[in-house]
């Protein structure tokens, strides 16, 4: 019999492996984007690099990497971090993919929950206004 490889699936991104956009610059990755994506990228590269330079110190000391910055767009500098995004009332764990290049953070650290309603409660229909209050 021969031996089968089971080789993990490679990720690629307008035609390009994660690898070989890691060896970008910011500014060359973003043409690489759409258009609304290209142009924050172009507008915000200093604020990403040096996001992604202090956050290399911390996993470099074993800190995690926590972030309010739900806007910035994920470049393939980011691709394989672990952080924590905040979403309003905690910080939401995220672990970085190559599936993930091109949207925000934000998007990965949902902020509003998922109503759960229960009965309704005394005056909330008509019907229940002639209920006693106890």
């Amino acid at each position: 019999m021969e031996k089968v490889e089971i080789t993990k699936k490679q990720i690629k991104f307008r035609g390009k492996t994660v690898d070989e956009l890691k060896t970008l610059d910011v500014r060359e990755f973003a043409k690489y984007l759409k258009s609304n994506e290209k142009r924050t990228v172009l507008r915000t590269f200093q604020k990403i690099e040096d996001f992604i330079s202090r956050a290399n110190k911390k996993i470099a000391k074993k800190k995690q990497v926590k972030t309010h910055q739900r806007d910035l767009v994920i470049v393939p500098g980011m691709v394989g971090m672990k952080m924590q995004i905040h979403a309003g009332n905690g910080f939401t764990p995220i672990d970085v993919t190559g599936d993930m290049l091109g949207h925000r953070l934000g998007e990965f650290a949902v902020t509003r929950k998922k109503v759960a309603h229960s009965k309704a409660g005394v005056g909330a229909t008509k019907g229940s206004k002639s209920l006693s209050k106890k």
